[in-house]
């Protein structure tokens, strides 16, 4: 583990402690529990888009909340609204058990930790956390706007954002090594090596809250990501964009 993880770590479990101070959360979740169908368009060589079932998660229990992808604990009052510790679930890792990526280690999920906020303003909310992979050791920067509408009973939320990943992020998910290199063209692959630099990512998105029956919701998620030239001019990318979604059923508990 890193220095960085380490201290990164250690003021996480620091926060966790001044929390436990502090008054005593609900002993209830506030928010929307279901399960959801999250898509993924493929960023590299190749034709599948990644399909899977997994919980949708977006409220709070106290100090602690879940916000589909993003974990996370409320450590204190910081504007218009908190400071927060955060572990983000990524699926940005990869099996390269296909014939395009031949000589190819598959690539495990990023872990990223960190620190963030969430301000909730007039004009719609800011999401920005700086975290810490510990898997590749490198870093990531986000900073997202979500505004709100309402079309009769159903939410809408458009969203415009800009992802940054340092240079050892994108090597770990889109580098090739010389061995890997080695390997691929003696098994037949056409692989060369290469070492991506960091890159930034613009986003656009839109998600919608829709009513079904009482408690019940449908909610629908759709983002676009415009791949940078380190990720693209990998000899593993074969797409110079990528789509994000999912769709699923929530039950709104009070």
């Amino acid at each position: 583990m890193t220095t960085i993880s380490k201290v990164l770590l250690a003021n996480l479990a620091l926060a966790a402690t001044q929390l436990q101070a502090q008054e005593a959360p609900p002993d209830r979740f506030v928010g929307d529990l279901g399960a959801a169908v999250y898509s993924t368009s493929a960023s590299i060589k190749s034709k599948d888009t990644t399909t899977t079932v997994l919980p949708y998660v977006y409220g709070d229990w106290g100090r602690f909340f879940a916000r589909v992808d993003t974990l996370g604990a409320k450590i204190m009052p910081l504007g218009l609204g908190h400071l927060e510790g955060v572990l983000r679930i990524s699926q940005e890792g990869y099996d390269a058990n296909n014939t395009l990526l031949k000589g190819i280690s598959s690539r495990s999920q990023p872990m990223p930790i960190g620190l963030g906020t969430f301000q909730r303003t007039s004009l719609g909310g800011v999401f920005v956390y700086a975290m810490h992979d510990l898997n590749s050791g490198g870093h990531a920067l986000d900073v997202t706007y979500g505004a709100r509408l309402e079309l009769g009973s159903i939410k809408v939320y458009p969203q415009a954002g800009l992802e940054y990943r340092s240079q050892a992020y994108v090597q770990h998910l889109y580098g090739v090594s010389a061995a890997e290199a080695a390997t691929s063209l003696a098994t037949g692959g056409r692989m060369t090596a290469y070492t991506a630099g960091a890159a930034t990512t613009p986003v656009i998105g839109v998600a919608a809250s829709v009513p079904l029956s009482g408690p019940w919701s449908l909610q629908l998620q759709w983002r676009h990501k415009w791949l940078d030239s380190a990720v693209k001019n990998s000899p593993l990318a074969g797409a110079a964009s990528q789509n994000i979604g999912f769709a699923g059923l929530s039950y709104e508990f009070k």
